[in-house]
């Protein structure tokens, strides 16, 4: 097994801004966003690079681990 403590909290951060940024999405196509339209746009702008980074640190954690 691959998955250590630290790449499965990675992978967990990953699922939540990964959700973060379909919800920011569907809230700023589909009227007016509960938020307000620059927090939401906020929202996306920093969940998506977040999403990538957390993932490559998952995967990487995950390969460095391997024995």
């Amino acid at each position: 097994m691959y998955l250590t403590p630290k790449s499965g909290l990675l992978l967990g951060a990953c699922c939540i801004t990964a959700i973060a940024a379909v919800g920011s999405i569907f809230e700023l196509s589909y009227g007016q966003p509960d938020f307000g339209v620059p927090a939401t746009a906020t929202i996306l702008g920093l969940s998506i690079p977040l999403t990538v980074l957390f993932f490559v640190a998952a995967v990487r954690d995950a390969r460095a681990n391997i024995k």
